[in-house]
């Protein structure tokens, strides 16, 4: 979400309708409802082989400052962090949410654009490993250098503990994309969707734009430089059926329609699968070869509460709306029982604990 910018009066805003929150939120509708409550900025999220919820939480920032000890973000930096802020919550089948793993890094960006919150993004399972994608850590976050916290993968052992697998700020740094953008560049990325394909996993990096493999003893390679064909689209959410599926953020200010699903082949080739979107945070796939897109704004201008969607498109193209009215979603899956489960106020309120997961039933 670091491509947001002048959003100070939106952000304040927000707090004008907090208060309505739990009535307002798209329970108008007959297929959505409230699956779970008491989140941190929510965003990924995936089903366990244990059938518990497991949701990435960016968390409550931070205080720290590393002005004067590495190179910073302009425009939405400095940046302020902590190495212990964010989370990853487990959620049973009643929606009643503990703590899987605590003490993870959070960030956020200067208040003059919102005070902004990043951190743990989004979670996978090989088999029964968990692995955690870190986008609010690094030192150009604001995350203290000692101990080391890079943005990068955690694997999640047996007995809780976790171990830095794969030091994603370093591949970056290393590996520069063709086209970044110099205005809003983050030196560590800032990584935002993973799956688990073939025994590997895949995450998607927004601000520099491309798509990276991560072996589970950590090796890093590139599958595509996104911005090399694409330039600075911030590509965000990623699904895979026999290719990759990637949508993208866009910068703001929003304009609707202007975001896409790009299908990104095994070896990297990129071309547009379906268009008309805005402003893409989650995709996944049905049994029946259907798209889901998450939309989180879909008004001109800034960013705008309530104004979040689900769109399925069909195999054929067909584009149906399915559920309309979510408040800054930032994350999607498919569960078990064939419903949607979105990561709900996933960003922007200063206040914590208003993060919600809700459950929406599809035709």
């Amino acid at each position: 979400m670091k491509e947001v910018k002048n959003q100070a009066v939106t952000i304040a805003a927000l707090t004008t309708v907090l208060s309505a929150l739990a009535l307002v939120s798209a329970m108008g509708q007959s297929n959505v409802s409230v699956f779970a409550t008491g989140l941190n900025n929510p965003r990924g999220l995936k089903f366990g082989p244990d059938g518990y919820l497991y949701v990435a939480e960016g968390g409550i920032g931070g205080s720290n400052s590393t002005e004067g000890c590495c190179e910073q973000v302009p425009d939405v930096g400095p940046y302020t962090g902590s190495i212990t802020g964010s989370r990853i919550s487990k959620i049973d089948p009643n929606g009643v949410r503990t703590t899987a793993v605590d003490n993870l890094p959070s960030s956020q960006t200067n208040p003059q654009t919102g005070s902004l919150i990043s951190g743990a993004a989004d979670v996978a399972f090989i088999g029964n490993t968990l692995y955690i994608l870190l986008g609010g850590a690094g030192c150009s976050h604001g995350v203290p250098q000692v101990p080391e916290m890079p943005n990068g993968v955690l694997r999640v052992n047996a007995d809780g503990t976790t171990d830095l697998i794969a030091n994603l700020s370093a591949f970056v740094m290393a590996n520069p994309v063709a086209h970044p953008e110099p205005d809003d560049f983050e030196p560590d990325g800032t990584w935002y969707s993973m799956i688990a394909v073939g025994g590997n996993l895949y995450a998607v990096e927004p601000n520099h734009g491309e798509l990276d493999r991560i072996t589970p003893d950590g090796q890093i390679s590139r599958v595509s430089d996104i911005s090399a064909s694409q330039g600075h689209i911030v590509p965000t959410a990623i699904a895979y059926r026999g290719n990759f599926y990637v949508g993208n953020l866009n910068t703001f200010p929003v304009v609707p329609g202007s975001s896409k699903i790009y299908k990104i082949t095994p070896s990297g080739n990129v071309s547009v699968f379906a268009e008309g979107l805005t402003t893409i945070l989650g995709v996944v796939f049905d049994g029946r070869a259907r798209m889901y897109v998450l939309e989180t704004s879909t008004v001109a201008g800034d960013p705008t509460p309530f104004t979040g969607k689900v769109i399925r498109v069909d195999p054929s193209g067909h584009q149906t709306e399915i559920a309309s009215g979510l408040f800054f979603p930032t994350g999607m899956t498919l569960g078990p029982d064939g419903a949607l489960y979105v990561s709900n106020v996933g960003f922007g309120p200063p206040p914590v604990g208003l993060g919600e997961i809700l459950r929406i039933t599809v035709p």
